[in-house]
């Protein structure tokens, strides 16, 4: 089970990053186009519809799908002054803690995030741009991060049980 969440969170963690990639293609292609409009004229001028929405539903994609492999990295931002001055039983108390509300907050995410797509599918909300694109497409990405966010909070939890320590650090998971 430990290898197959870890590639999961890999693999979410990829998804965001070739997301990223997506970003940059999209709007290096839209800026060589207005570069060609300035230099051709009016007769050059192209764009490519709706990338600000295309980019928009990439940098989403990018950002939930990274937050399940940045937590189990060590990566999301931490009051380490704090935590680095406790002794390591009320450190491993505040990480429980921690770990606690956060998958609560994750789950409670996800549980609304998942209804908001099943609403817009329902209703069949469309983006506004050029190209209208079904919303629950872009969101399921969101569905899908925040799913993994809670998945690897209770994972997460649950080592930090196993070990009776705490096991965050900015190295990720000792």
């Amino acid at each position: 089970m430990r290898r197959f969440l870890d590639t999961l969170y890999k693999l979410a963690g990829a998804i965001a990053a070739l997301s990223i990639l997506g970003i940059c293609l999209v709007v290096s292609a839209q800026v060589i186009l207005n570069i060609a409009a300035r230099i051709g004229g009016p007769g050059w001028s192209y764009t490519i519809p709706s990338y600000a929405d295309f980019s928009g539903f990439f940098l989403a994609t990018a950002s939930f799908m990274a937050l399940a492999y940045t937590l189990r990295a060590g990566g999301h931002i931490r009051v380490n002054l704090l935590v680095g001055a406790l002794p390591k039983r009320p450190r491993w108390m505040l990480e429980m803690l921690a770990l606690s509300i956060g998958a609560m907050m994750a789950g409670y995410a996800t549980y609304y995030a998942g209804s908001l797509l099943e609403e817009s599918y329902r209703y069949g909300d469309m983006s506004p741009g050029i190209i209208a694109i079904p919303l629950w497409i872009p969101q399921m990405s969101m569905v899908a991060g925040l799913g993994l966010l809670t998945i690897a909070f209770v994972d997460t939890l649950i080592e930090a049980l196993i070990a009776r320590a705490p096991i965050l650090s900015d190295e990720g998971i000792e």
